[in-house]
């Protein structure tokens, strides 16, 4: 069923597929709009239409297909950037003064309210947004867009200019039939809650969005702006060892746990640990238990004696192994003709290297997060330089009496952890906040 401009196949169309319900003014602060709801027969759910201008039998309407966020549009969260977007697009349409927001209520990417709180909780243990759905028993976006090309129709939009960065919308309403002659950018704010988020949207759902270009919220600093994102995460006992006795490694986590250390490496640009690590547990550093990219393996190592022997030197990527500037060039000659790659920076006072001067060196190579799993004197010295964003720590269910996580302070203070969560993974407790 044709008419010039515009050409549906929805079969239902005879069937009433959509009911226009009542339409009444709404004055916003972008301007006045009429506000339709229209009740689908297909799911059962009432949609609305927010309409500015006269747009019935026109062509080229701006058009937004707004997926309902409760936590984003209504309390303003940042965890997303669904609020910005949704104000960005009333304000580019009461500019051009016509156009229509779509708004569909299938909140969460389709996966209701209920379950995108439980995702959230997921997230705070290093899941990303599509993995955290998954989990759930959803697909990554299970979003579609029939009803919205019912209520254009409806409107008797001929077609349309789509305000989106997301390139299902566009394939999704020229599949039913509406004609989207061209795609506008919506350009919010990165927060330091939502990068990881944007970046899950770039990456794994093809959003069309250039992170580096995207203004940062009321002028803070962007979180790899000076430094890469640094999240901490170790597994210790009831009584905070970490290994029976320093040398002596000691597994900890239980299945689930482990499976989410995964996850959690896999969200990260590169995995980083002390030579003590290295000497102790022979650490392979990869991703196995899930599917993922493997992250860049870093070792800290200021007197350069990491073995030409390691399982380090088969990971998928060349190890790198920052030092000072100090170490022993020959030893540097060796370790590199055995496939690692070394990198000297300065010396902190104590004739360590300098982390600050080594996550700058990350950065330098584009790697805009690293995930910090120990050994002790790595995660003490992260802490007291205050050089830490995120915690995620596996508490288990055992005594050992060992080796402490975090040793000798030297009167150095440990930052405070805020907004905690507390999640039961199997038997054991894991703990996730921010550093401040």
């Amino acid at each position: 069923m044709c008419r010039p401009g515009f050409c549906y196949t929805l079969g239902a169309m005879e069937g009433k597929p959509i009911e226009h319900v009542t339409s009444a003014r709404i004055p916003t602060d972008f301007g006045q709009f009429q506000l339709s709801l229209y009740r689908s027969a297909a799911d059962g759910k009432e949609h609305l239409a927010l309409v500015m201008g006269e747009v019935a039998g026109q062509s080229d309407v701006l058009v937004r297909i707004h997926s309902e966020c409760f936590t984003g549009d209504v309390l303003g969260s940042r965890r997303c950037d669904c609020g910005p977007q949704l104000h960005h697009a009333m304000q580019r349409i009461a500019a051009a003064g016509r156009g229509v927001v779509v708004y569909l209520r299938q909140e969460g990417r389709g996966i209701g309210l209920a379950d995108k709180l439980r995702a959230y909780n997921l997230q705070e243990m290093g899941y990303d947004t599509v993995d955290a759905n998954l989990m759930l028993g959803h697909q990554a976006d299970a979003r579609e867009y029939t009803a919205a090309a019912h209520i254009l129709h409806d409107l008797d939009v001929r077609s349309v200019q789509l305000l989106t960065n997301n390139p299902d919308k566009i394939a999704g309403l020229q599949t039913a039939g509406i004609s989207v002659v061209a795609r506008l950018p919506l350009t919010t704010a990165v927060t330091p809650e939502n990068a990881a988020y944007l970046k899950t949207k770039v990456e794994k759902m093809r959003h069309l969005l250039d992170l580096d270009t995207m203004p940062v919220a009321n002028g803070a600093a962007r979180p790899s702006a000076s430094r890469p994102f640094v999240t901490l995460s170790y597994a210790q006992s009831l009584d905070g060892s970490i290994a029976a006795r320093r040398g002596q490694p000691t597994p900890l986590s239980g299945p689930e746990a482990l499976h989410m250390t995964h996850h959690l490496r896999a969200s990260h640009d590169a995995i980083l640990v002390g030579i003590g690590t290295v000497l102790a547990d022979d650490p392979r550093l990869t991703v196995r238990l899930v599917e993922g990219e493997q992250p860049q393996p870093v070792v800290v190592d200021g007197r350069l004696r990491f073995p030409l022997t390691a399982q380090l030197l088969h990971h998928p990527k060349r190890p790198l192994i920052i030092t000072t500037i100090q170490a022993d060039a020959a030893r540097q000659t060796a370790l590199e003709a055995a496939g690692a790659e070394v990198v000297r920076v300065a010396a902190a006072p104590d004739g360590r290297v300098s982390l600050l001067a080594a996550l700058a060196a990350l950065q330098s190579r584009g790697l805009g997060s690293v995930m910090v799993e120990g050994g002790a004197q790595i995660i003490t010295s992260f802490l007291t330089a205050q050089l830490v964003d995120r915690v995620v720590i596996t508490i288990v269910p055992r005594l050992l009496g060992g080796l402490p996580a975090i040793t000798y302070l030297n009167g150095h203070t440990l930052p405070t952890l805020h907004h905690a969560h507390y999640h039961q993974l199997g038997a054991d407790m894991v703990v996730t906040g921010e550093v401040g």
